[in-house]
């Protein structure tokens, strides 16, 4: 067995990443709980579950990382579209979700 030894604020830091983490994923099931499985979820939806900028959302679009549908310029996206970009929204927020 290996130990690891890391500074307190360097362990906080990382605990509060995995606790966000958590809470994301919660929400994001309690949410698919509430709506079935194949509806869609809106763009206040989605930047209420991310804690994203609509101009977030706009940029994944555009660089074709979020799938989405246009119906009466409205975009909808899948729940489990969602879910797949969930770590690089993590990323881009440097675990500060």
């Amino acid at each position: 067995m290996e130990i690891v030894t890391i500074e307190a604020t360097v362990f906080e830091s990382m605990l509060e990443y995995l606790e966000n983490a958590a809470r994301i994923t919660d929400e994001l099931c309690e949410k698919l709980r509430e709506k079935r499985m194949g509806e869609w979820l809106d763009t206040q939806e989605v930047c209420l579950l991310l804690d994203a900028s609509p101009r977030t959302l706009q940029t994944l679009r555009e660089n074709g990382t979020l799938a989405y549908s246009r119906i009466s310029h409205k975009v909808y996206y899948r729940p489990e579209d969602i879910q797949k970009i969930l770590p690089a929204i993590q990323k881009r927020k440097g675990g500060q979700i």
